[in-house]
């Protein structure tokens, strides 16, 4: 049940993307097809898994001084292997998302977990705690992606779902959905219905007035 919690927790209730606002460049870079969304969550999820196993095998023997070099040469060193996975069997993909499968290595969601978690714990919590992370972060962009392909194409996944008016349909797609401001946002409205639903999610904010203050106001 502990593993099943440490899964489970980043998906919704500390989702990496919209609890902690982190990760959201890819989020508003590269979701502007279902496919690709997909595509940069499934190597950012291989990474940051295969990441905290090495480095949580590893925790005991890594220096204080050095462990974020390590971290960042380990981390880089398995995008560079998912990236030319990529460009081997899956080129035209590869070439749409550019550069930002390499900038997974500066990923918050990847350092910060292996950071946080992996150096703390064994291999097998570290690497659950890191699948979590990834499905939530895959969730996130998932919907996103979701989103902006249906409305701006007016397909999901390559495939038509609405007739666009130049095929004789009714849809006109809206060509703002493939701008990166609409992935900003879709962003900013998603964390607005989670932490509507979850309350507790909600940042006290700063320039809130003590009561002493309230009742003297």
């Amino acid at each position: 049940m502990r593993l099943w919690g440490t899964l489970t927790d980043p998906i919704l209730r500390q989702n990496p993307v919209t609890l902690q606002i982190l990760g959201i460049c890819s989020a508003l870079a590269v979701t502007t097809t279902l496919a690709a969304a997909i595509t940069m969550s499934a190597a950012l999820t291989a990474v940051v898994v295969a990441a905290a196993g090495i480095i949580s095998l590893i925790r005991r023997h890594l220096p204080s001084s050095i462990r974020l070099i390590v971290q960042i040469i380990i981390v880089a060193s398995l995008v560079i292997v998912v990236d030319q996975f990529l460009q081997a069997f899956f080129f035209e993909m590869s070439q749409r998302l550019s550069v930002f499968v390499s900038l997974i290595a500066t990923n918050c969601v990847v350092l910060g977990r292996t950071e946080s978690f992996s150096l703390h714990n064994p291999p097998v919590p570290a690497m659950t705690d890191a699948l979590g992370n990834g499905l939530g972060y895959s969730l996130v962009l998932v919907i996103i992606g979701s989103v902006r392909e249906l409305f701006g194409q007016g397909t999901l996944m390559g495939t038509e779902v609405f007739r666009t008016t130049e095929q004789g349909g009714w849809f006109e797609p809206l060509s703002l959905m493939l701008l990166a401001p609409s992935a900003f946002f879709l962003l900013g409205g998603l964390v607005w219905a989670i932490r509507s639903w979850r309350v507790e999610q909600v940042e006290v904010s700063e320039h809130a007035l003590a009561p002493a203050e309230e009742t003297r106001g």
